[in-house]
């Protein structure tokens, strides 16, 4: 898996705490950039084997398509491209003109990731957006027209202008377009963002955790109720429309993370790439360090099974535990985990697999934490 990040926005959205510049000032530095160190990195992953590409960012749709195909080539220079590759695009609706849409028809994308977060051109306008409510719908339209089948759109919930009927409303729209793909996120308050500002002064309400309780309910009532398949907790896929990318994150595969605060992970050590794109791109064409570099315990390693496999359907495999981990892994598992099976917050399918109940979705994190081995 290889995962490239964009870092530029047209403009900031007050929730967003992702890395990410305003100014396209060092567009062609970041690509080149980019470039360089897809090159000096080609051996960090030892399978050469790519079943899927993602461009994130930011905004990678506002790149042109003749960048992001140039992109693409120079990952099948130094990797084997899967022919059934999943080759995603996150995109802002507002990108998604008739050209461009047509232009990246003539790329190896065959993905997109829409960041609609909602309908209503008042919500778009609370969270600062840069687009309106007429371009979230034509969008999806246009790409579907051109031909594109695998979609996935995001929405926010849990935030204070977003009643209940505004929600379902919102969810009845793409269902209503047969969005194959759904990815769905409360909204959180994250240290120096502009809405976390807000409510400190006043001028917007504070986040209810009941309210996001509600609508997460009702995600998970709706969506199943139409068919859509509640893999991961904010994910949901019709006829095995599966995020391949995505999943494979929560199943463990390593992947290389390319650009400014990218992550890469291959099994014994997390690396990520310095947040600062002038850094980035003086440490690249200097041959100088970017990334810090975390070498994984088998404990660090446990934690994080635990906390990823359990937000899937497929849930924490027991073999698995013991093939990975050991016995005394195992035996810490199955001991804490027994008073969140009394609370019906967790079920033992008959494969093996502890998986979330639909109540237990609702306390996914805490779950997991609990679950966690921490030596004292």
């Amino acid at each position: 898996m290889i995962y490239f990040h964009i870092p530029f926005c047209k403009q900031a959205c007050h929730y967003c705490d992702f890395h990410f510049s305003t100014s396209l000032k060092y567009k062609e530095d970041v690509l080149l950039a980019l470039h360089k160190e897809l090159a000096t990195r080609t051996m960090y992953l030892e399978d050469k084997k790519v079943h899927s590409i993602y461009f994130g960012g930011g905004t990678p749709s506002i790149l042109e398509p003749s960048e992001i195909q140039h992109l693409i080539d120079q990952v099948a220079h130094y990797f084997d491209i899967d022919p059934q590759a999943e080759i995603t695009l996150e995109a802002n609706p507002d990108d998604l003109t008739r050209e461009k849409v047509n232009a990246l028809r003539q790329t190896a994308i065959n993905r997109f990731s829409i960041g609609i977060q909602s309908f209503f051109q008042e919500d778009l306008s609370w969270m600062n957006r840069a687009h309106n409510a007429q371009e979230a719908d034509a969008s999806i339209k246009r790409v579907q027209d051109a031909g594109f089948e695998n979609i996935t759109c995001d929405l926010i919930y849990g935030y204070p202008l977003l009643s209940n009927e505004k929600w379902k409303a919102n969810m009845d729209k793409l269902t209503t377009l047969n969005v194959p793909h759904i990815s769905s996120y409360a909204m959180t308050v994250e240290h120096r963002t502009v809405l976390a500002h807000h409510i400190k002064t006043g001028r917007t309400p504070a986040i209810l955790e009941d309210q996001a309780e509600l609508q997460m309910r009702m995600l998970m009532e709706t969506l199943t109720s139409h068919g859509y398949e509640h893999y991961e907790i904010s994910n949901f896929a019709k006829n095995g429309k599966y995020a391949k990318h995505n999943t494979n994150y929560w199943r463990g595969k390593h992947y290389l993370g390319i650009g400014p605060s990218a992550h890469s992970y291959n099994g014994i050590s997390r690396s990520w790439n310095v947040a600062n794109n002038a850094k980035y791109i003086a440490a690249l064409q200097e041959h100088t360090e970017y990334q810090e570099v975390e070498q994984l315990s088998l404990q660090d390693r446990y934690n994080e099974y635990i906390m990823t496999s359990l937000r899937t359907m497929w849930g924490v495999q027991t073999k698995q535990l013991q093939e990975q981990f050991g016995s005394d892994f195992l035996s810490h598992f199955l001991r804490e985990i027994e008073p969140f099976i009394t609370e019906q917050k967790i079920t033992l399918d008959h494969d093996g697999a502890y998986k979330l109940t639909s109540q237990g979705k609702l306390f996914a994190d805490f779950i997991a934490s609990e679950l966690f081995f921490i030596e004292h």
